[in-house]
């Protein structure tokens, strides 16, 4: 018999968790045709003697809302063995949006992801306007890997309420007529559920909260009401992880979930330091599943924060009119000015003036502020922070701080750690992982273009947590699950995330002891010559969607399979 593509002699790790096993994989027709010894010849066969074969990665938490339309390569994820990836969450993208609309859509991402206003201006043809319009748009295009789609609430909220719905007035009970009749039509033609978030940061770029910032419980009941005529799918939701009824916020979600029947994921941060809150939202997420609900919390593998530099979004001095005087030079220019010394000390004797985006507060958060190095230390040592690194110099950590920016011709990167980090380590994050009522997530490819780069997490579990942490390492088989079957399960997904005969042929074939992670690079690569930050790995010797290796060794190929997932997908048969 002859197969599309057989795999061989690679150590298989099924993505449910079983002991790894040696043997063959073949391929017909974009499915698993074969498991275990396989007797047939392949079109094209892989030998995977020594290395890791795998499912491919489920990535639950992406924003590539609009790279999904303008660019054919959903990177940095599809560059770290993920095949599927989940946009449209925390309430914010693109549809369903009227033409008059653009602008306000436009800021709201921009102030949310810090995507450049005008890489979307120039990046997306608007080419719809309902959701299902969207999704036809999604649908047309050719990619690397699998995308689907959550309906967002902000922009759903905007599209029936107008400038009502941009002013967060409460919605009246036409709206939630309209909103639960549009959201059963996103979810007949193929969305997910539905995203929505009250988080405090979440402004729009002109600094104003999101439209679905404090929606009422009742408009959350009413659009799952919709998903759940349409047949029912998931809600994703970003409590406000600052607020004092952080509890209270969770709970309405619960509750509105629970008096319709849908499950419900949503983010979950650790505090660096404090009570450990995070522990007062798993109880409560045990006792809503223990009642009969289905629950997660997402959790990210390595601290939550930021990436700053001179070419990147933020840094510590990026609200300093002494700097903003320089803030227009190339880099190059930018740099041989800030050596003067006279620069140096007018700059280090300002202080910050004006509005910047909402998460600069940690600009100047030393204490948990790290040099990010190449290759990048996600756990490092506290005795490494900037303002460690200050004291054992005997200067401020401004000075330190403002020297570390300087290495490397202006290249340099520094790596706020605002939260997973409790105490200076990831040991809880471990223990959260290992639950089955927590997912991981929030990478955010596709968003955040200047400022974080996590959609790499899949290759940090794989090195950090499996091979290289010296304690409390995972492993091969229960990360291999964490990264497939069960943001798969979440998802509604029960025909990937596993290897077996009849599933989706989206597979990794990976060199273990040769998998590394690269720090962070500024690339020039968005529509109208936007700036994001992109980040590689070595040792995904070939990544698979629906059969077709869309990369060797870390090279694309010209394959493009990847397809829009419509909805929820069954077992195969």
């Amino acid at each position: 018999m002859t197969f599309q593509l057989v795999i061989r002699n690679g150590t298989i790790v099924d993505g449910l968790g079983g002991e790894p096993y040696v043997g063959d994989v073949a391929v017909s027709d974009g499915v698993i045709a074969a498991v275990g010894t396989v007797t047939g010849s392949g079109d094209r066969e892989i030998d995977a003697t020594g290395l890791l074969v795998t499912p491919g990665f489920v990535d639950l938490h992406t924003h590539y809302d609009g790279q999904a339309i303008w660019s054919d390569r959903l990177n940095p994820s599809s560059a770290h063995g993920v095949t599927t990836a989940v946009m449209g969450n925390c309430g914010v993208g693109f549809a369903p949006c009227r033409p008059e609309d653009h602008e306000t859509l436009v800021d709201v991402m921009a102030g949310v992801e810090d995507i450049p206003g005008v890489v979307m201006v120039d990046g997306l043809p608007w080419t719809w306007e309902t959701f299902p319009e969207f999704l036809d748009a999604l649908d047309a295009r050719d990619r690397d890997i699998d995308v689907a789609a959550f309906l967002p609430h902000s922009p759903l909220r905007v599209y029936v309420m107008g400038e009502r719905g941009v002013n967060r007035e409460p919605a009246t009970a036409e709206d939630l007529a309209l909103m639960r009749k549009l959201a059963a039509e996103a979810v007949e033609v193929g969305a997910l559920g539905f995203a929505s978030s009250r988080l405090t940061i979440h402004k729009t770029e002109s600094g104003q909260p999101i439209p679905s910032f404090d929606a009422a419980q009742a408009e959350i009941e009413a659009i799952a009401r919709g998903v759940d005529d349409a047949g029912g799918g998931l809600i994703q939701f970003v409590p406000d992880l600052f607020a004092t009824d952080y509890e209270q916020a969770l709970q309405s979600v619960f509750d509105a979930a629970a008096e319709v029947g849908l499950p419900v994921t949503f983010t979950l941060a650790i505090g660096n330091a404090g009570p450990p809150l995070h522990l007062d939202a798993l109880r409560m997420v045990e006792k809503a599943n223990q009642n009969g609900g289905e629950i997660t919390a997402q959790i990210f593998p390595r601290p939550i924060g930021l990436v700053l530099g001179l070419g990147l979004s933020g840094h510590p001095f990026v609200l300093y009119p002494s700097y903003r005087e320089l803030a227009h030079l190339p880099l190059a220019e930018r740099v041989a000015e800030m050596r003067k010394p006279e620069v140096r000390e007018r700059i280090l004797n300002d202080t910050p003036a004006g509005d910047g985006h909402p998460l600069m507060f940690a600009a100047q958060a030393f204490e948990w502020m790290f040099p990010l190095e190449d290759p990048p230390n996600y756990e490092p040592d506290r005795s490494d922070s900037i303002a460690e690194r200050a004291r054992a110099r005997g200067v401020s950590p401004l000075e330190e701080a403002y020297d570390r920016v300087l290495e490397d011709d202006g290249q340099a990167m520094l790596m706020v750690t605002l939260a997973n980090f409790r105490d200076g380590s990831l040991d809880t994050v471990a223990e959260l992982i290992r639950r089955d009522d927590v997912v991981l997530g929030l990478g955010d490819g596709g968003a955040h273009y200047g400022m974080i780069c996590d959609a790499s997490f899949p290759t940090y579990m794989l090195t950090h947590w499996v091979r290289d942490r010296a304690e409390g390492r995972l492993s091969l088989a229960e990360t291999v699950r964490e990264l497939t079957s069960v943001p798969a399960r979440v998802a509604g997904f029960e025909d990937r995330g596993r290897i077996a005969v009849g599933f989706k042929a989206d597979l990794n074939v990976i060199d273990a002891q040769g998998l590394r992670l690269h720090r962070p690079v500024v690339v020039h690569d968005l529509p109208a010559g936007g700036r994001r930050l992109d980040q590689s790995a070595e040792g995904y010797v070939a990544t698979i969607v629906s059969g077709e290796i869309i990369a060797e060794n870390g090279v694309p190929t010209d394959a493009r399979p990847g397809r829009l997932v419509r909805g929820r997908r069954p077992l195969p048969a």
